[in-house]
């Protein structure tokens, strides 16, 4: 096997386990023998691609947004005529949002230690990289010529995200009914980006 699969392989082990260790336990309780034991990987095999269980919950926010980005891209190489189907793989990801998303509790819990070096460079890079991630939807969206290029895609990608981190926040607060929902928000960023 090749260390590129070896890799593919080990980390696929991790995010499961990791994924299964955070619906069961949450993520602060969670410790590298839970690690070992729910992927069945060594200390060693673990050790030789992260150092902490924080490199393996940002591998499950990057995992996510990747995923729904690849989603999002398949479906405008379909070739639709319209911007709908595309955006149905935002929307999904936006109501997981809505839920007890596995990647809620991890955005929590990593926002709870941004004052460690590498935690907040993971952080920076997610951000940024949803960001542009949405800039990317929203130009693909102006060159199929279903959103007006007079939308400004910097800034709307960047308003996209904002609102998307306060509504996986609200969705991290127990018992908190909300007026506004994840379909809510889907129709308007619809709405915003069919608008001019």
């Amino acid at each position: 096997m090749k260390q590129e699969d070896r890799r593919q392989q080990t980390k696929s082990l991790l995010l499961d386990a990791a994924i299964q260790l955070i619906q069961e336990k949450g993520c602060a309780s969670i410790t590298m023998k839970d690690m070992m034991d729910k992927s069945g990987l060594s200390k060693g095999a673990i050790f030789h691609y992260v150092k902490s269980k924080d490199e393996i919950f940002v591998w499950v926010l990057q995992e996510r947004l990747e995923d729904t980005n690849n989603r999002f891209m398949n479906e405008v190489e379909q070739g639709h005529r319209s911007f709908d189907e595309p955006m149905v793989k935002i929307s999904e990801s936006i109501s997981a949002y809505e839920n007890a998303d596995v990647t809620n509790k991890v955005l929590m819990y990593l926002l709870g230690k941004e004052e460690e070096p590498i935690v907040a460079d993971a952080l920076k890079r997610y951000y940024e990289r949803s960001v542009s991630l949405s800039e990317q939807w929203i130009r693909t969206g102006q060159q199929h010529g279903v959103i007006p290029e007079a939308v400004d895609a910097g800034k709307t990608a960047e308003m996209f995200v904002l609102l998307t981190f306060g509504l996986r926040v609200r969705a991290s607060i127990p018992d908190v009914s909300a007026a506004y929902t994840a379909q809510d928000f889907s129709s308007f960023i619809t709405a915003l980006l069919k608008a001019r």
